[in-house]
């Protein structure tokens, strides 16, 4: 099912080609922040490859620099053996956010590309009304992005993607964005496009975090781990179009691609993982509660089948992975073969009242969690028990970004707070043992 990341760069050469790609950005104070590192992929002819991760894996960097918006530092990327070193003519993007200009109707939004390559003007009428019908918005051509809804916005940016006639389509999670219900539609419309041979495009290649819009969409699936990005899986997805979520076969690669994707992140038994220079998964303890409540209820009796429990909640893997992942280094669960299992720790969390969570809840928080044993330790030896935030933020910028070190102090005083370990005022951001009972 799956190949390592050493066995990916055998692969030979296609329309595009990755190699060992680095990318890496200078923090302010001089050091590195590290975002991809050894990337190699190729993508073919006639296939649609996804890149599945979570948040920070790198994925949309990766994107970013075969468009050519951005240079890599390390590696080289070739499109028909030629390297990419900025925008080329047969690459084209279609963002998350829309990206359209406001200001300016659908025709001209869709007719900007044409018009930046020097297009005439009667060919890039042409082509742009050619590109507006293919999408599914004739009539529509005078309309302002703000009288559009979110579904026929993203569906202009695909119109001025096509427009240009690209030989790879980049994909950066473009119905993350939608409900449901209008995802649904304008990706089944994009893939009737694509298996009818009705564009231009000659491969795709897209970002996602919904592993079922990957094993619906794609050929083959590139499984990212985050900081720094790596490669660390490609699943082949053998599934005839169109295909059907309900089939067993296609219920049996989303769960494989949950226990690869699980495994080497949260798997194993609960036991300290961080260090003070490792972040906390961004999960409050509201959702952390919510989920043990909802695995310790009769529907699931105290383990529950990953992509089940994903669908059930409706919840992405962006935001199922981070709260399994918190109650895991909590000790409150496990993680095992696609399956998250409530431990005895969070079986007595699940019956107790609110003061007995509370108690279990900081008991384990200072075993399980270093950053939070650390707060602790630093204000219980202070003659007046408190200590600016700044301190904390400090340390964890000699290892973090800035961003990522004030999320997980935030997180931590979160958790710290919720256990009744110490107290946030955040008018001064000073942290003390006001509240917390000796």
């Amino acid at each position: 099912m799956a190949v390592a990341n050493a066995a990916l760069q055998q692969g030979t050469g296609g329309l595009l080609t990755v190699s060992g790609v680095r990318q890496a950005f200078l923090r302010p104070d001089g050091s590195e922040l590290l975002v991809l590192e050894n990337v190699t992929m190729h993508l073919h002819e006639r296939e649609i490859v996804g890149l599945l991760g979570r948040s920070g894996s790198g994925k949309s960097s990766l994107l970013r620099v075969i468009a050519g918006l951005n240079r890599p530092t390390g590696g080289k990327v070739l499109f028909k053996g030629r390297p990419i070193e900025g925008p080329m003519p047969g690459v084209a993007m279609v963002f998350q956010s829309f990206a359209l200009f406001p200001w300016l109707t659908v025709l001209d939004n869709v007719e900007l590309g044409l018009e930046a390559r020097g297009t005439a003007q009667q060919e890039m009428r042409r082509r742009a009304l050619a590109a507006i019908d293919l999408i599914g918005l004739d009539g529509f051509e005078s309309a302002y992005p703000k009288e559009l809804s979110g579904g026929m916005r993203q569906r202009v940016g695909f119109a001025r993607a096509l427009v240009v006639e690209p030989d790879i389509l980049l994909l950066d999670e473009p119905f993350s964005g939608l409900d449901v219900l209008t995802a649904e539609t304008l990706r089944t419309d994009f893939l009737e496009l694509w298996a009818e041979n009705r564009t231009p495009i000659r491969a795709v290649l897209t970002v996602t975090h919904n592993i079922e819009e990957a094993v619906l969409m794609c050929d083959r699936v590139l499984i990212f781990s985050p900081n720094p990005g790596r490669i660390t899986a490609e699943i082949p997805i053998a599934l005839p179009h169109p295909r059907n979520r309900h089939d067993p076969a296609f219920r049996q690669l989303v769960d494989n691609i949950y226990v690869r994707m699980t495994e080497r992140k949260i798997a194993g038994a609960a036991k300290p993982v961080l260090s003070l220079a490792e972040g906390l998964p961004d999960a409050s303890t509201n959702q952390m509660a919510g989920l043990l409540e909802e695995l310790g209820s009769s529907s699931y009796n105290g383990r529950a089948d990953l992509p089940h429990l994903a669908a059930a909640l409706q919840l992405e893997i962006d935001e199922l992975f981070p709260i399994a992942e918190a109650l895991q280094i909590l000790g409150f669960a496990e993680v095992a073969e696609g399956d998250i299992i409530l431990t005895p720790a969070g079986r007595r969390y699940v019956n107790g009242d609110t003061q007995q969570r509370k108690a279990l809840f900081a008991e384990l928080a200072l075993r399980q969690v270093p950053l939070i044993a650390h707060i602790r330790k630093v204000l219980d030896e202070r003659p007046g028990h408190q200590a600016p935030s700044t301190r904390f933020l400090a340390e964890l910028e000699d290892h973090l970004s800035e961003e990522e070190a004030e999320r997980v102090l935030m997180r931590a005083i979160d958790w710290g707070r919720y256990g009744e370990l110490v107290s946030y005022d955040s008018d001064s951001g000073v942290l003390s043992l006001e509240n917390p009972e000796a």
